[in-house]
């Protein structure tokens, strides 16, 4: 048995100081299923490092399931499982297939490409908010905003309430940092707030339909029925948070990413074009969920390793996505060039998970990534960082607090 004595990949500390890519290494070469120990509740569980051993699991959910335990990496007590297994991210088959067609009709390739311009123009007006005064608060006053904008519009929110949901957002998901959430009841009374808010929108649409991620879940019939007002609520809560805060960690990580490898900043503004494949190289390079849970529903073996039924079992997607043996001997380094080399880069990597629960949300999160990083990067010329970085305190959502930088400011013609 592969038992690792040094590192609990489920203490929110390990990640406190950002992500501890030298420990994970070590973890990673202890085996591609470690046991691990976790003293804070107590419950040990199988951390799953390699690509092979996670797309075992990932594509078995007869044998791992997501419904029994939840897929959040979290202990959670008995008494929110079943409301919570109203969460597409919390299902096994078949309902899972179910509910996931409904909801894949906002999320086509050609309804999201269908997005750009306008996501564009948001992108444009977020830079030039900031462009002429040389400084900015990265996370809340650029990587934040687009996310938001974008997940709010297609759900059928109004703008003028995109800061409750900004607030609400970092109470739920940060429950475990002290700086954005004071207590866990704070995190669940904001789960309150949105369902409330979901309702009210479900009123509304059902007087005036809309074409909207709402009025699609709505709309949808779940084994010839409408879904409950509950199971939307749910469904909502998780919308707006993968669709939100998911995709502003990443354009957050990408830019310290960037600010770190000047040349690599460089290259990219000196070859515009070569954007799209180095976005690519940001979501491998650190994905915005660190974990997720499956839980074994029988005895199994899996890479020589003994799993027993009941066994937690979690899923790292990041340091998956450094598997030497799939990214090579510099798994490790971050290159905007690798998709040159790799084309199938966006295969490979595992930031959108793999198999059923693959992100339905991918390809939005692609186009926003894209879009901003082609605003960003040719207009905040020279950034440097002004303070360290701030991470999240959390082992489930590798996110930023804070990043401020400076930059050189644009001459006020140029933002026209």
């Amino acid at each position: 048995m592969n038992q690792c004595p040094f590192a609990n990949l489920l203490d929110p500390d390990t990640y406190a100081q950002g992500m501890p890519y030298e420990k994970l290494q070590e973890i990673r070469n202890a085996g591609p299923i470690v046991k691990m120990q976790d003293p804070t509740t107590g419950i040990p569980y199988w951390a799953v490092t390699r690509q092979e051993a996670m797309d075992f699991i990932s594509k078995n959910p007869k044998l791992f399931s997501s419904a029994e335990r939840l897929a959040f990496p979290m202990e959670l007590p008995d008494y929110t499982l079943e409301p919570q297994r109203m969460a597409i991210i919390n299902m096994d088959p078949p309902e899972h297939q179910k509910v996931r067609r409904i909801v894949r009709n906002a999320f086509t390739p050609k309804r999201v490409e269908s997005y750009e311009a306008k996501f564009r123009e948001h992108a444009r007006q977020i830079v030039d908010a900031v462009a002429s005064r040389g400084e900015c608060e990265f996370v809340e006053e650029v990587a934040a905003e687009l996310p938001l904008i974008a997940i709010l519009e297609l759900l059928g929110v109004p703008l003028e309430d995109r800061k409750k949901f900004f607030d609400w957002t970092n109470t739920m998901i940060f429950a475990d940092d002290p700086d954005m959430s004071v207590t866990e009841e704070a995190g669940q009374i904001a789960s309150l707030e949105v369902l409330g808010y979901a309702a009210d929108l479900a009123t509304k649409h059902r007087a005036n339909p809309q074409d909207t991620i709402t009025g699609a879940l709505l709309d949808g019939k779940l084994n010839g029925e409408p879904i409950t007002e509950e199971m939307f609520g749910w469904m909502f809560i998780l919308i707006l948070v993968g669709g939100n805060e998911s995709t502003r960690t990443v354009i957050a990580q990408g830019m310290r990413l960037l600010m770190e490898n000047p040349d690599q900043l460089q290259y990219l503004v000196d070859n515009p074009d070569k954007i799209g494949d180095a976005c690519e190289e940001i979501l491998r390079y650190n994905t915005a969920f660190i974990s997720m849970r499956r839980t074994a529903t029988e005895d199994v073996e899996v890479d020589g390793v003994q799993i027993k039924k009941g066994d937690k079992v979690i899923l790292h997607y990041h340091t998956a996505n450094h598997d030497e043996d799939v990214f090579g001997e510099d798994a490790m380094t971050f290159d905007v060039t690798r998709a040159e080399r790799m084309p199938d880069l966006y295969n490979q990597h595992r930031s959108f998970g793999i198999g059923q629960h693959f992100c339905i949300g991918s390809h939005l999160a692609r186009l926003e990534l894209r879009i901003m990083m082609e605003e960003i990067i040719p207009r905040l010329r020279n950034p440097q960082f002004k303070g360290e970085p701030k991470f999240v305190r959390s082992f489930f959502v590798n996110a930023m607090k804070e990043m401020n930088i400076t930059f050189d400011p644009e001459a006020a013609t140029n933002a026209a």
